[in-house]
């Protein structure tokens, strides 16, 4: 089954994702793990990195390792891992020094599910083939 590491300091997202793909999450096509700071996502990806890692979906606002440091490591262990960064400030800026880093993409704050669900199956289609 897929694994997603969902990197974020705030204590409701762990809760708002396992809401919003509690019936992926019945249905075995998802498992999510959690991280709360970078450096607790670099601890779990530690290499080689888990086969079952499908994608990491992290936080760009954290305190101490920002999301975007923690994408510059992940893309030096793992170049082909995907990395959705996800913003309340998605600003241009932002999305293009994400992309330039190596991120397959953008998602801001509120986060819309449905095209994140969408994005998910694309990836997951392209990781089976």
């Amino acid at each position: 089954m897929p694994k997603i590491l969902l990197v974020d300091d705030e204590p409701d997202a762990k809760e708002l994702f396992r809401q919003n793909f509690r019936r992926e999450i019945r249905k075995n096509q998802y498992e999510f793990m959690y991280a709360q700071s970078g450096q607790e996502a670099l601890e779990i990806l530690v290499s080689p990195i888990p086969p079952d890692v499908l994608l990491v979906l992290s936080d760009i606002n954290m305190p101490g390792m920002s999301g975007l440091e923690l994408l510059d490591e992940v893309k030096s262990r793992a170049p082909d891992l995907p990395v959705i960064m996800v913003t309340a400030y998605g600003d241009k800026r932002t999305e293009t020094e994400a992309i330039k880093r190596g991120a397959r993409g953008l998602v801001s704050k509120p986060v819309n599910f449905e095209d994140l669900k969408n994005s998910l199956t694309i990836m997951v289609d392209e990781v089976s083939q």
